[in-house]
């Protein structure tokens, strides 16, 4: 073999090196594309490469749901729940989607980009994300509440007519029911499914208090619970799960965090002589706000994580109106208007002027640095001022 021919040799076996990467990197980009990624109707590759949470650009959303709006919102997106249906509005402002039907005591909650939109009291549950409604459900009782977790399983608890009995019904992501449990005594007033869909906690009253009763692993047909708990000095108002197996339970005068795993009841917070004004959840904390039992609004608002230490309060003298949560942002709507706080409740006052939210009924935080305030007339953005 000549001199020449070597370098020749050596070029082919570089360049066959590198097509075989190409074809190689060309693979690994069509398997991320089909790999869900946390986001609804977005790949993992699209995760990796775009932004999840599109930032908003438009400072008020016009919705045309009716009345007794509620809203929640995912990656940019903004729900709006009323007495006439629902309405998704993207970051620009521009209507991804509308389902009309009617309700008269609407709510709606959100996880992982899922909505689930209800009317309490009424029989109508929509599922839906922000472009689609992906399952509907009538039931047969009136709703009494219904949860969500971030798989899309979703739970719904009922009232029988013409009697106390209630029903849970448990449903996948296609809105398929898997799972039923009916409560003989007591009335069910919430329940929520774990996010690995196999752990099922309801909240109840009965004739001798609140009390969780907990199913787990309902993949398997069973008829009796694993474990019950009882409150029975103390009123339950909300259950959350923090985990597959533990959850906090909000009560009248406590949170309490519960511990299937292990059988344990910790009270991780004691607000006795205080009276619950509202609380709300991120992913990793809770925030409340208390009211003294005195004249004026004298209170306090707090900030703890789920082990139940406390990472920030600040006294209030102002009327509490409504409480929301982004990551470690806290969002507080007060009669004299809206500020934002960090992880420290160090306060950030919005940049807007008070007086346009004092009106507001309800405030939703959207971003680190943005909010909704929000009546049934109005639902516009606000922006995080400088820290005072």
């Amino acid at each position: 073999m000549s001199g020449d021919d070597k370098p020749k040799r050596k070029l082919r076996k570089i360049l066959k090196l590198a097509f075989l990467l190409v074809i190689l990197f060309a693979l690994t980009l069509v398997v991320l594309s089909l790999i869900p990624g946390k986001t609804p109707g977005q790949s993992l590759l699209s995760g990796m490469l775009f932004s999840r949470t599109p930032t908003i650009s438009v400072g008020e959303f016009n919705f045309e749901v009716g009345r007794d709006r509620v809203f929640a919102h995912a990656n940019g997106h903004v729900a709006a729940l009323g007495t006439l249906g629902l309405q998704v509005q993207g970051p620009d402002g521009q209507e991804t989607l509308r389902s009309l039907f009617r309700l008269t005591s609407p709510a709606i909650t959100e996880k992982n980009g899922f909505f689930l939109a209800y009317d309490i009291g009424g029989n109508s549950i929509r599922v839906f994300n922000s472009t689609s409604v992906l399952s509907s459900v009538e039931t047969e009782g009136v709703i009494v509440s219904a949860s969500i977790n971030k798989n899309g399983w979703f739970c719904i608890v009922t009232q029988e007519q013409g009697g106390f009995r209630g029903t849970v019904s448990v449903y996948n992501s296609n809105g398929s029911a898997v799972y039923v449990v009916q409560i003989g005594t007591g009335f069910a007033l919430s329940a929520k499914l774990s996010d690995d869909n196999k752990n099922l906690a309801i909240l109840s009253m009965t004739e001798r208090g609140s009390q969780i009763t907990f199913y787990a692993g309902i993949d398997s047909h069973k008829d009796e619970p694993d474990d019950i708990y009882h409150f029975y000095s103390q009123i339950a108002l909300d259950i959350e799960f923090i985990s597959n197996t533990k959850l906090l339970a909000i009560t009248t005068e406590s949170i309490y965090a519960v511990d299937f795993s292990g059988g344990d009841t910790t009270q991780i917070s004691d607000f006795s002589g205080k009276r619950l004004a509202g609380y709300t959840f991120s992913d990793k904390h809770i925030a409340f706000h208390l009211y003294d039992y005195s004249i004026g609004y004298n209170g306090r608002t707090i900030l703890m994580d789920f082990e139940g230490t406390i990472l920030g309060q600040r006294e209030s003298f102002s009327e509490f109106i409504s409480l929301s949560a982004f990551k470690n942002t806290v969002v507080l709507l007060q009669s004299d208007g809206l500020a934002f706080y960090n992880e420290k409740l160090e306060e950030h006052p919005s940049s807007e002027n008070s007086s346009t939210t004092t009106t507001a009924g309800r405030v939703l935080a959207l971003s680190d640095d943005l909010a909704l305030a929000a009546n049934d007339h109005f639902a516009i953005v606000i922006r995080r001022g400088e820290a005072s």
